[in-house]
């Protein structure tokens, strides 16, 4: 049912985004009198789940959900149906049209999927605020794993800035530190610079480097489990842990390690109930947990905003993901952080929906993944937007269009790059999934 659940959601993001972009296509086209011949859902490759003519444009859904289309007359597209270029170029064909109206027709998806995502990102800050922890407010430093350690980091250091600039947020620190050449940290007082190396975010791209940085916290309780030997030592909520068996564990991080090394031992836990020391006496069970949870401390702060105030910040949320996405290429195409190793297709997506149904998830990865989709459709490869929009643009300045053999060759190479990035991506989801077997 869990999978279920993350297959309907992944659909429904998918179904939206692509009708949406082809709508961007498609009443541009229809305004400029030009004929559309098809407008599918999905690819309808050797048949298709549904179809009905309605006018000139055969309206379907395909069985392959990989994306859709609008095929446009007179034009060479991905279907590299050239028959009808054979023919005398009619009115209603896209060949006929001026360049600045093909122009808006090819740059139409993108812009959809622009200000969907403008629009989304609108609406959750009005109804949800934005919340967050600040990265300036981790008092106790951050938390690192040996993964982290690899990048130069150590567990205690304060993050003032990534590149030379300061993160507002906790999480986007994480992800700039993944992007970035340099952190400056405060350590031990002292304020030094942290090259990080291509190395480094290798380790940081395997699996067990996803969640290398943390806030680190002192270890005071929020509630103890019943019946399990925290309880019965004595140990009661709002209790600080400042030592065991004389060692000092200050942080929550520091009192894991000892316990997780003290199973079946009896240890000596010194804590502060209300200011005053006390000594509790126990034996750590076998599976070395004692039963206590910890006071998270109210790091998290959220900003509220008017209808008025959330389109411009929703505006520079939108460019913020997007100079993002645009920063991650920079790390992918780097072979040596393996970071290609985990672009995701459809199948690793539909792992990273929630089990449960989850509207707010739905509507950020919306939101998210439309910038995404538009990114990569104004990128300079032919049988892509941006390839169009690239000959378009020659067009306009020479004063002349591509010849057709141009076009079409454009179109196959472009098939052909495509057709890479797609066994890249299939070929990371199905190793992944091997691995789960191996």
């Amino acid at each position: 049912m869990e999978l279920f659940i993350q297959i309907v959601q992944f659909i429904l993001i998918i179904s939206v985004l692509v009708i949406l972009h082809e709508l961007g296509h498609f009443i541009p086209a229809k305004y400029f009198k030009t004929k559309v011949e098809k407008f599918y859902l999905f690819f309808d490759v050797k048949f298709s789940l549904f179809k009905k003519k309605i006018g000139d444009t055969v309206y379907g859904i395909g069985w392959l959900p990989l994306g859709g289309y609008v095929k446009i007359a007179g034009m060479i597209d991905e279907s590299m149906d050239t028959e009808q270029m054979k023919s005398e170029p009619q009115p209603w064909e896209f060949r006929s049209k001026p360049a600045w109206q093909r122009l808006i027709i090819m740059l139409g998806g993108v812009t959809v999927n622009f200000f969907l995502a403008w629009f989304i990102y609108t609406m959750l800050l009005f109804n949800n605020g934005d919340t967050y922890i600040p990265a300036d407010s981790l008092k106790h430093g951050i938390l690192i794993d040996s993964i982290g350690e690899q990048l130069g980091l150590k567990t205690g250091d304060k993050i003032l800035a990534i590149d030379g600039k300061k993160s507002k947020k906790f999480t986007d620190a994480v992800l700039d530190i993944i992007l970035g050449d340099e952190v400056t940290v405060k350590r031990d007082g002292k304020e030094i610079s942290v090259p990080l190396s291509a190395e480094g975010k290798e380790a940081v791209f395997s699996t067990q480097g996803r969640n290398f940085l943390g806030y680190r916290q002192k270890a005071i309780i929020d509630s103890v489990v019943s019946g399990m030997v925290a309880e019965k030592a004595g140990v009661l909520k709002g209790d600080e842990i400042v030592a065991v068996n004389g060692q000092k564990t200050v942080y929550w991080n520091e009192f894991v390690g000892v316990i997780k090394k003290s199973s079946e031992k009896e240890i000596e836990l010194e804590v502060l109930r209300n200011g005053q020391p006390k000594t509790l006496q126990m034996t750590v069970p076998e599976e070395a947990a004692i039963g206590v949870v910890l006071n998270r401390e109210d790091l998290f702060v959220t900003d509220s905003y008017s209808f008025g105030a959330a389109i411009p910040e929703g505006f520079n949320k939108t460019i913020e993901v997007l100079t993002k996405q645009i920063r991650q290429f920079k790390v992918i195409f780097n072979t040596k952080t393996g970071a290609y190793k985990q672009v995701k297709g459809p199948i690793g997506i539909v792992e990273m929906m929630p089990k449960q149904w989850n509207w707010t998830f739905i509507w950020n990865f919306m939101a998210m993944f439309s910038v995404w989709l538009a990114f990569l459709n104004i990128l300079p490869i032919p049988a892509l937007d941006g390839g169009h929009v690239m000959f378009l643009l020659y067009e306009i300045i020479s004063g002349r269009p591509p010849s057709e053999k141009v076009l079409e060759k454009g179109q196959i190479i472009g098939f052909v790059i495509l057709m890479g990035l797609m066994a890249i991506v299939f070929g990371n989801d199905i190793w992944n999934i091997i691995k789960k077997f191996i």
